[in-house]
């Protein structure tokens, strides 16, 4: 592509705008919700991550109207039956430790409820959903892992301090460069998807 295509993605999140942006980069212009004045909460109530990511990527179609992808992440424990799955983000709160969305709660309760855990194997699951010129698209990146005894590192964010990539060869996300981590993880695989469709389809 000659310039810059511009993309919009339904979060306000500026963790996963700046992993989006980078793994994308110069080929696209990745716009947040408030770039397009959106600051309400968009509805996430379905029970899969599929649907919370096509729920969050419709509201922004029907009521913005305008094209946009959003995703959701979910962290599959084996030892505690897939879950927190689609409560990833809540799943601290909603066990008594703290906030929904706070991330040290989220760890603290993980850690916590895998401490007599035989197998500490766990994947983290990231689905994109793309609506653009009326049709819908699904994109899914996984990477499988284990959980940690505590947390190690200093980067990323959410569960990285203590969610070890197989392929890491023992090294937490929260210890690997923004490269290295794009290269492997859930997001970077879902969203790479994204871009191969997004410009095969310019290219066609």
């Amino acid at each position: 592509m000659n310039s810059a295509r511009e993309i919009i993605m339904a979060t306000n999140n500026a963790h996963k705008l700046e992993e989006v942006r980078q793994i994308l980069g110069e080929a696209f212009t990745v716009k947040s919700l408030s770039d397009i004045g959106c600051h309400e909460d968009i509805p996430e109530t379905a029970d899969t991550l599929e649907g919370n990511a096509l729920q969050k990527a419709r509201y922004i179609h029907e009521h913005y109207g305008v094209d946009c992808f959003a995703d959701d992440t979910g962290l599959e424990v084996d030892a505690l039956g897939k879950a927190p799955g689609v409560f990833t983000a809540r799943f601290g709160a909603m066990n008594g430790y703290g906030e929904s969305h706070d991330a040290d709660a989220n760890i603290r309760c993980l850690l916590d409820k895998l401490k007599s855990a035989e197998t500490r194997k766990a994947r983290f699951r990231t689905v994109i959903a793309l609506v653009q010129n009326g049709q819908e698209y699904l994109f899914e990146g996984i990477v499988e892992g284990t959980i940690l005894q505590e947390r190690v590192g200093e980067g990323g964010f959410g569960y990285d301090p203590v969610f070890a990539p197989t392929e890491a060869h023992g090294l937490a996300f929260a210890q690997m460069s923004a490269e290295a981590k794009n290269a492997i993880s859930h997001r970077g695989r879902a969203t790479k998807k994204l871009a191969e469709f997004l410009m095969a389809k310019d290219n066609n």
